[in-house]
């Protein structure tokens, strides 16, 4: 059967890097990473990371990225030297915009300062660093391998180190945590002034060794006492919320997450990294790469690609949009998508219906509720 496409307009380009290697595997953690055995062969690995852009620059379509985001597994494991080599290398292959935005995850068991100044150095604009609590009885339930003073001592590296912005990851409804303890690791955050916080709860995910030895969580109402009141504590301190997990500064949000939720596309190089491109004749794919470094060591870059069919995209795009507290554009939806907004009018008459969302002219808006019950607003755009 022949694909359906419709006439879109490219979204904003972006660009991810996995970086898979971490000192150890964190217990809770279900992203594609490996503990350490031996030395890292980072000159190898940014070699192929820079042939495999090669071999999908023609993704790019003569387009410029606006964001580039390293994750991994640990970033900040690569020297400084690296890290300038394989942005030079995807400059090479790839424009960037004047003002792009480029990210590197850090944590603070890995910082060093004159690394940070050399991150800086080769163009790293923003640092996120994994922190996750301040509370060093709490960071050994979670597998980290810092403590809260090394926390404290990457933040201060990040402000001196010449970097546009940071971000500092932190986890509530940890193991045994009281709500008192988890606003105390957010008061301990909001006072080293980070442009950015990711605050968000721990999940059990499988495949884990949470999953098979589960902790004993938080119950329902002190996860419910814990984001209310932290979510005013943020609030009060000119943190405000723009993502479901994701609070900033005015003017400092992450523009590559950004991107992602909008329905932007994104080429995606490194073990396990996954991709979304638009073409102009509107068809859109989503791929992935081979997840382990032997075989992406090996060349072997590609794991699988497919087409989003038409059917599909009412609920993907939303699946992204909706993460956001922002006015959704009409326009947006037509545009990224290849659909009338008129087709879906019923879908968001019934969404409006149960209080998911409300209608303007030219928007969709999410409600307060809607952001509550998120999974029930988008199994309304599921497809049978």
């Amino acid at each position: 059967m022949p694909i359906e496409r419709s006439p879109v307009s490219l979204p904003p380009l972006s660009l991810y890097v996995h970086i898979p290697w971490c000192v150890q595997k964190c217990p809770y953690c279900d992203f594609n990473s490996h503990g350490l055995r031996g030395e890292i062969p980072e000159a190898a690995y940014i070699d192929h990371l820079l042939q495999d852009l090669h071999a999908d620059r023609h993704y790019a379509q003569n387009r410029t990225l606006q964001s580039i985001f390293i994750g991994g597994g640990t970033p900040s494991l690569f020297s400084a030297e690296g890290i300038a080599r394989l942005l030079d290398g995807i400059r090479a292959q790839v424009p960037f915009a004047p003002d792009i935005e480029i990210t590197l995850e850090a944590n603070p068991g890995t910082a060093e300062a004159e690394r940070f100044n050399g991150y800086a150095r080769a163009g790293v604009t923003r640092l996120s660093m994994g922190i996750q609590s301040f509370d060093d009885d709490k960071l050994k339930r979670l597998g980290r391998i810092h403590n809260a003073q090394e926390a404290i001592a990457a933040v201060a590296m990040a402000k001196r180190c010449g970097v546009r912005s940071f971000n500092l990851d932190l986890m509530h409804g940890l193991p045994n945590q009281t709500p008192e303890q988890a606003l105390d690791d957010l008061r301990q955050a909001i006072a080293l002034a980070p442009p950015h916080l990711s605050w968000y709860q721990l999940t059990i995910e499988p495949n884990t060794q949470f999953a098979s030895r589960a902790p004993t969580l938080p119950d329902d109402d002190d996860l419910w006492a814990i984001f209310e009141q932290g979510h005013q504590l943020l609030t009060a301190h000119g943190y405000q919320q723009y993502e479901t997990s994701a609070y900033a500064k005015p003017h400092f949000q992450c523009q590559h997450n950004l991107n992602y939720w909008r329905f932007g596309d994104y080429l995606a190089i490194g073990c396990g990294a996954h991709g979304k491109i638009t073409f102009p004749d509107g068809e859109i794919i989503r791929f992935s790469k081979t997840k382990h470094p032997k075989g992406y060591l090996q060349g072997n870059y590609l794991y699988q690609q497919s087409a989003v069919a038409r059917a599909d995209r009412t609920f993907e795009f939303f699946m992204n949009r909706f993460r956001l507290l922002e006015p959704c554009p009409k326009t947006e939806f037509e545009q990224f998508t290849g659909i009338s907004a008129g087709e879906i009018t019923p879908l968001m008459a019934q969404a409006q219906a149960q209080g998911y969302i409300t209608i303007s002219e030219h928007h969709w808006q999410l409600t307060r509720h809607g952001a509550l019950f998120l999974n029930e607003l988008l199994a309304l755009f599921l497809t049978e």
